[in-house]
């Protein structure tokens, strides 16, 4: 078989490389509860787009900052007591997608909420400022700041948990019957917001990214999606004398340190030769989740289209109609 990283006996027993600040789960309860004192005035307007399985809204809502928030919104045209939801993830720099990808969900007797990252290639505003850089990615905002606050995925993390619960209080929705689903930084997000929201029901990520920063870095990986990370040791730190300060910081935002949290049933999908999110990263996270999980293995595949990963996913999240 062909070998990018370890052999899948070692990636199923691998803990991860990158550090746990100690004041990990006081920072996370810290965010939840910023989220929370945070008035969403949720806005759900008629979108352009129709369809006659299902009635569709662009959903606004306020996050942590001040910013407003975009998700597209759809819901089955007849609802006959409460339906399951799925709240859907995008790939990094990009946007939720189109409407159509989504009326699956919906002809199935599902809502479907899919969120735009906010200051990515959607309609979400970032509205936090920070110190230091702000011209080369997203994974490094924030990481000069004095205060860790400030970094980007905080907010996105909570954008995602924030619009669940917007969800959850639908009164035609079942909150025990939400799923979060995506793939690359939409599989982070989906375990993620699975970590920081307990009454989801399952997680379907697809070779999830933001994991494990170390380990891309001694793999000299931090290239494409991680690039960021290369480049802000040339610029901000080029004889490493920061490098664990650097680490422990990212730590923060590395969804491998939340996995412990983790309540909801997991299906994660890797293709063993990802060369952008190498699959020991993946494993970092899996690894530590601690309930009902399974991992669906790609031996010749990367970071590229699953063969029947999202039919699983649906079918997957078909079984709460049950």
């Amino acid at each position: 078989m062909p070998m990018l990283d370890m052999p899948l006996a070692e990636l199923r027993e691998y803990q991860g490389r990158s550090p746990k600040p100690a004041d990990f789960d006081a920072y996370w309860e810290d965010a939840l509860a910023q989220m929370r004192a945070v008035d969403p005035q949720v806005e759900l307007i008629p979108a352009e787009f129709t369809s006659p399985v299902a009635d569709c809204f662009d959903l606004y809502f306020t996050g942590i900052g001040g910013a407003r928030v975009h998700a597209k919104f759809l819901r089955p045209k007849k609802i006959s007591g409460q339906c399951p939801a799925v709240m859907q993830f995008h790939g990094y720099s990009m946007n939720c997608g189109d409407w159509q990808s989504k009326l699956c969900y919906p002809a199935s007797g599902f809502c479907v909420a899919a969120l735009d990252c906010r200051g990515q290639g959607g309609l979400s505003e970032d509205s936090i400022p920070v110190k230091g850089n702000t011209k080369e990615g997203m994974i490094i905002r924030g990481l000069d700041d004095p205060d860790p606050k400030k970094l980007y995925f905080r907010a996105v993390y909570m954008d995602t948990v924030q619009l669940t619960n917007i969800v959850m209080a639908m009164e035609y929705v079942d909150e025990t019957r939400v799923g979060t689903s995506g793939g690359s930084q939409g599989g982070a997000l989906a375990l993620a917001c699975a970590a920081l929201e307990p009454r989801i029901n399952r997680a379907a990520p697809i070779y999830p990214f933001l994991s494990d920063y170390r380990r891309v870095w001694e793999m000299d990986m931090a290239e494409r999606a991680y690039r960021e990370l290369r480049w802000y040791f040339r610029v901000f730190d080029p004889n490493h004398e920061r490098e664990d300060e650097v680490f422990m910081r990212l730590g923060y935002i590395d969804i491998q340190n939340l996995m412990p949290r983790m309540k909801p049933r997991v299906k994660m999908f890797c293709g063993l030769m990802d060369d952008i999110c190498p699959p020991s990263t993946q494993f970092a996270a899996y690894n530590k989740i601690p309930g009902e999980k399974e991992v669906v293995i790609y031996p010749d595949y990367g970071h590229e289209g699953l063969p029947m990963a999202e039919d699983r996913t649906y079918q997957y999240m078909m079984e709460m109609l049950g």
